[in-house]
């Protein structure tokens, strides 16, 4: 009961001023509008950055053959290391860390459809690639096991390398020619935004069955292995399984991390989180700067009614409210201002999030109909959370010290007051 008085008490002392007060909660709108947006923003800029990323494989480890840095088995260091074919069969059969492995091939070739040739980085992959690379289809299919196993000429295209090679024209179903064998399109890749790659973007990537691969240009061993561990928390262990494997079947210290350079996206997703995270305290902070700019301007309102009510807290505590009392009830007339000018800028700012239209992050080349990659801004759960909990801290500084002061006032020099 005491609580509701003293708000409905403060309340009444706004609307006495309600210009003053109407212009002092311009401040806190604006403020919280703005850490609102830029939280949204940074919210948006960092999923869109970490879904480019992303996009070079679900969870993924990209193993390269490397050269020996430190001796073992007798043998000095200084050896290169060449993949086989069989130690993806290894890694297949004896590390129960890995969900999926596939071995990978990456060659240039001339695509030719009529008079019109094309260069085209082609990959020669197993089946399990497709889902751990994250190889979604606009249109077509993925290869099927039959695909592998009767060596059928079939060959998926990247976005950009169908339309290169068709100019445009539908390309599932047609026939062209690689290397001087006819081989039939069975499908291309959505447009794919990829900020991480190795060897070039899917988007310009064709991709083939690894053993036909070999046919082709006469290979026997892949130049990558990829594989996806059991879970995203065990890559360092499924790497150092996968090491030890190719170490003992290549006579070198599965310590030896020269001898097997890799890329784990597991990390680097999380370093990409931590930098979203990072964008978000930046903006934020600069949004907690221009709030703090209103919080200052309802701090000095609030010395302004201090004064202006001097022998009104004298008569207060000469009838006998306490410290705490006065101190209460100017927090709370402070916090009254700064939470209804609060509810007002989220209101402005959810509605701004709503009207003003994704903002492109990626060229024209890659446009999509869905706007994938371009920043969003939507002021989800949490940004809220966030700049509600800005606001509280806000408006609770800007409202003790002038509390703080007329609880202090004594009661004869406050009643003397002209």
């Amino acid at each position: 009961m005491f609580l509701k008085e003293l708000v409905t008490q403060g309340w009444q002392s706004l609307m006495r001023n309600r210009l003053r007060s109407l212009l002092t909660m311009l401040g806190i709108v604006w403020g919280l509008a703005s850490v609102v947006l830029l939280l949204a923003f940074g919210q948006g800029l960092g999923g869109s950055v970490s879904m480019a990323f992303n996009n070079v494989g679900h969870e993924v480890i990209v193993m390269w053959p490397g050269q020996t840095s430190l001796q073992a088995g007798g043998q000095r260091a200084g050896k290169n290391i060449q993949y086989e074919y069989a130690d993806v069969q290894a890694i297949r059969d004896e590390v129960p860390l890995v969900k999926a492995v596939s071995a990978e091939i990456d060659r240039d070739f001339a695509y030719k459809v009529g008079s019109r040739v094309v260069s085209l980085s082609t990959r020669g992959v197993e089946m399990p690639y497709g889902q751990m690379r994250r190889l979604d289809l606009e249109d077509g299919r993925y290869f099927t096991d039959n695909d592998f196993s009767e060596h059928r000429r079939v060959v998926i295209l990247g976005n950009h390398a169908a339309r290169r090679v068709f100019q445009g024209a539908p390309s599932v179903g047609e026939s062209v020619s690689i290397g001087g064998l006819d081989f039939e399109v069975i499908g291309t890749l959505r447009n794919k935004i990829q900020d991480s790659m190795y060897n070039g973007p899917d988007n310009e990537q064709a991709f083939v069955p690894f053993h036909l691969m070999r046919d082709l240009k006469d290979l026997k061993n892949p130049d990558e292995i990829v594989f996806q561990p059991a879970s995203a928390n065990m890559n360092k262990t499924a790497l150092a399984a996968v090491r030890e494997v190719v170490a003992r079947r290549h006579h070198f210290d599965p310590k030896d991390e020269k001898a097997t350079p890799n890329w784990d996206t597991v990390e680097g997703a999380e370093m990409m989180n931590a930098f979203s995270y990072g964008l978000q305290a930046v903006l934020g902070l600069i949004g907690m700067i221009t709030l703090g700019v209103g919080g200052v301007g309802v701090m000095n309102i609030m010395l302004v009614s201090v004064t202006e009510r001097t022998r009104e807290i004298g008569l207060r505590k000469a009838l006998g409210a306490r410290r705490r009392h006065i101190l209460i009830q100017f927090l709370l007339e402070a916090l009254v201002l700064t939470f209804m000018g609060g509810i007002v800028g989220m209101g402005v700012a959810i509605l701004l999030t709503w009207i003003i239209p994704p903002m492109p992050l990626y060229g024209e080349l890659y446009k999509t109909v869905n706007h994938e990659g371009d920043i969003f801004l939507r002021a989800s759960t949490s940004v809220m959370m966030i700049s509600f909990s800005i606001l509280s801290v806000v408006g609770i500084v800007s409202g003790f010290f002038p509390a703080l002061k007329a609880s202090r006032m004594d009661p004869v020099e406050a009643l003397r007051y002209e």
